[in-house]
């Protein structure tokens, strides 16, 4: 380990920061250049406990960096994964805040809801969608603390992944009567087509991406939990909004999820 704990909590401190006073702060590797995998996801496992001192809920996961695409731009071979917490699930229908926000940025995703635990050092797909109670058409919002959205993975992974907001919209599925990976979807802003994907440009099969996020959830000791969300990572890349606009995902068969955003 090449931080102290005393490190450890600084680092946690200036992320913690940068969210509740909404400011853009410096990537934490410009301060410790040697922060490590480990270490940034334990500034994240921190940063969470806080957020759980204080009475706020963990919901569920979320995964970021999943499609290969991405990962080659940030010369990184795996996803990362964040947390979810209470506050960030908004209703659909209920507007996002931009003035609780840095520079936010729109995601399409597909999200499960688990009917049991799933945990250990194998899981696959399959075991994934064995677990899945219903799946779901959401829209992410991320917001990375770090100054002009530039960052390295480790200070993106000690960031909770950029994890901000999130809505689920449709209607509850059964992943027995979809097929994830060849499920069609159009995101639109403000009545016009962004942009088209389907479920395999997240790793192949979103079930893919939540055994990924099993398996190294395991490494650490931890597991998804009955009634978990979690967020399986993005179909596109992400899109800039502001107050006014009206971004939209439709899922073929899911349906779809609308964000609206307002001061």
């Amino acid at each position: 380990m090449s931080l102290t704990p005393e490190q450890l909590e600084h680092c946690v401190d200036i992320v913690e920061g940068g969210e509740a006073e909404r400011k853009e702060i410096e990537r934490l590797t410009a301060q410790y250049p040697d922060l490590t995998m480990e270490e940034a996801y334990d500034i994240q496992q921190r940063l969470i406990a806080r957020k759980q001192e204080r009475g706020q809920r963990v919901l569920g996961r979320k995964l970021g960096l999943t499609s290969r695409a991405k990962q080659q731009m940030m010369g990184v071979h795996e996803p990362t994964y964040g947390t979810l917490v209470d506050y960030m699930l908004i209703n659909e229908g209920e507007a996002v805040r931009y003035s609780e926000l840095i520079h936010p940025k729109a995601e399409p995703e597909i999200a499960f809801y688990l009917k049991e635990d799933l945990e250990g050092p194998a899981v696959t797909g399959a075991q994934v969608l064995a677990a899945t109670e219903y799946v779901f058409p959401a829209l992410e919002v991320i917001d990375s603390r770090y100054l002009n959205f530039k960052f390295t993975l480790v200070d993106v992974i000690a960031d909770n992944s950029s994890s901000a907001r999130y809505v689920l919209g449709g209607k509850p599925s059964r992943v027995t009567d979809l097929d994830l990976s060849l499920m069609g979807m159009v995101l639109y802003k403000n009545g016009e087509i962004v942009d088209t994907a389907a479920g395999a440009a997240v790793l192949g099969h979103p079930a893919t991406a939540v055994a990924w996020l099993v398996r190294k959830l395991h490494e650490r000791g931890e597991k998804l939990h009955k009634g978990d969300v979690v967020l399986s990572g993005a179909l596109t890349g992400a899109i800039d909004f502001h107050p006014g606009d009206i971004v939209q995902a439709h899922f073929e068969k899911l349906g779809s999820v609308t964000l609206t955003c307002k001061e």
